[in-house]
């Protein structure tokens, strides 16, 4: 009539790993759908952003389209919006190059 301890505690750890399996299968899916393309898409914008020279012409987060007129070191850019008018600009604000330059033939 009563139930010992010992068989107790075993029907318990085989639940208790079977309830984890969900828990699991939610994570696996979570990153193969969010996080990988996520960390894909920041690579592939470093990189753009990395590749930006003087002469392209890009769009920022804000919408301003202008030509890139000098890339300095400190992560900043100076952008031509209009004849005369130059905007320095974070690069990680450029959101898309529209037209790239081609590199100089040596």
């Amino acid at each position: 009539m009563f139930v010992t301890p010992a068989y107790a505690q075993d029907a318990g750890a085989a639940a208790a790993f079977t309830s984890f399996v969900p828990l699991i299968l939610i994570f696996a899916i979570m990153y193969f759908l969010l996080i990988r393309p996520q960390q894909k898409k920041l690579k592939e914008h470093k990189a753009m952003v990395e590749a930006l020279r003087r002469g392209d012409q890009v769009l920022t987060q804000g919408g301003i389209v202008g030509k890139v007129t000098h890339v300095n070191e400190d992560n900043t850019i100076l952008v031509e919006i209009a004849d005369g008018v130059k905007v320095k600009i974070v690069k990680q604000t450029i959101v898309q190059v529209m037209n790239k330059t081609e590199p100089a033939a040596a």
